[in-house]
């Protein structure tokens, strides 16, 4: 009997609405002028965040900031459910 590993890690854009993560990695396919803007708002390797919405965009709750994040750039964010 196997159980599921919750704190796997997993594309950003995987997550339900609600779902509280950390990030682990921004992925090598964000542009390099694209992920330090992500990182000048809060999206961090190590930061908490909260889901908000999946579409039409990601939408996401980092401490008191909401980031819209298209779905081509929520693939390669990777992070671990809390």
């Amino acid at each position: 009997m196997s159980t599921q590993d919750h704190n796997a890690r997993v594309p950003l854009a995987f997550l339900l609405p609600g779902a509280h993560a950390h990030v682990d990695t921004l992925g090598d396919d964000i542009d390099p002028t694209q992920r330090e803007q992500i990182i000048a708002y809060g999206l961090a390797p190590g930061r908490a965040f909260t889901v908000l919405q999946q579409h039409p965009m990601t939408l996401i709750m980092v401490d008191q900031v909401e980031l819209a994040l298209e779905d081509s750039v929520a693939r390669h964010i990777w992070v671990t459910r809390q």
